[in-house]
């Protein structure tokens, strides 16, 4: 599928490289971006090829979010309306956050506003040094408002989660590993490559072993301990009676490497 703002392309073993292409507005989204952003994360979720996809910027910024200029706009439709725009946008980073597919967050320069809510929603997040993730919203009167707040605050804890959101503080790539947002710095200009070979090193895992443990590692942010090993319990059983399952045990007594049906 051919889109004006993001550009997609393969890399081997089933790795997908979504790129979010307005370099001259440090790829903000207006509204067909957010339109071809939509059908390119539900295309990549309903995928059965895809192992891995990694999320990244073209030029010197990974996102700045949405558009200021098209702000007006939004204005325009009302309490209600700006509502129903916001949970579309909220909708594709819930589709990255759910799809049982690794979702890694290449980011080079800023990440900014709903740029930095993106990359919150992607499981990995591997940064050049230069790298700086802000929320801006305060300062033009608003909150963050499609998983900024919510997401932010279960990786970094309540108190820096008001730092960045109340204060609009700056966080930078070395600091984003101490709070474990970041897994991995890059020299600049090395975030994406990082990526695509975290990207090989997932491909080579379990497909169905890898989506149950996304989707059992996130269902376990919100529930108590013992609903989390109910469900770790009912994941196992599920993967226990897969031929993926029996093709890992084989390959590992075999000592060769596995071939994942994803079945």
């Amino acid at each position: 599928m051919g889109y004006e703002h993001l550009d997609v392309t393969e890399r081997a073993g089933g790795v997908r490289i979504l790129t979010l292409n307005r370099p001259e507005r440090l790829n903000a989204w207006n509204a067909r971006m957010r339109q071809e952003m939509r059908e390119a994360v539900e295309e990549a979720a309903f995928d059965p090829e895809l192992r891995v996809l990694v999320i990244t910027g073209a030029g010197t910024a990974f996102s700045a979010g949405e558009d200021v200029g098209g702000m007006g706009d939004l204005t325009a439709l009302g309490t209600r309306g700006f509502r129903a725009h916001v949970r579309g946008i909220h909708a594709v980073f819930d589709m990255v956050e759910a799809m049982e597919v690794p979702v890694i967050a290449a980011v080079e320069g800023v990440a900014a506003g709903g740029g930095f809510e993106l990359a919150l929603s992607c499981d990995f997040r591997v940064v050049g040094e230069g790298a700086r993730f802000v929320m801006p919203e305060a300062k033009v009167g608003l909150i963050p408002g499609s998983g900024g707040c919510s997401r932010l605050v279960r990786h970094v804890g309540l108190g820096r989660a008001k730092e960045l959101v109340m204060l609009g503080r700056t966080l930078r790539a070395p600091r984003a590993v101490e709070l474990g947002l970041a897994t991995e710095v890059t020299p600049d200009g090395g975030a994406l490559e990082a990526a695509v070979a975290m990207a090989g090193r997932l491909a080579a895992m379990a497909p169905l072993a890898l989506g149950m443990a996304k989707l059992v590692l996130n269902t376990c942010t919100d529930v108590d301990a013992e609903t989390g090993r109910r469900l770790e319990r009912l994941g196992q059983s599920v993967l226990k009676t897969t031929e993926d399952h029996r093709e890992g045990a084989g390959a590992f007594l075999e000592k060769r490497p596995p071939n994942w049906q994803s079945r």
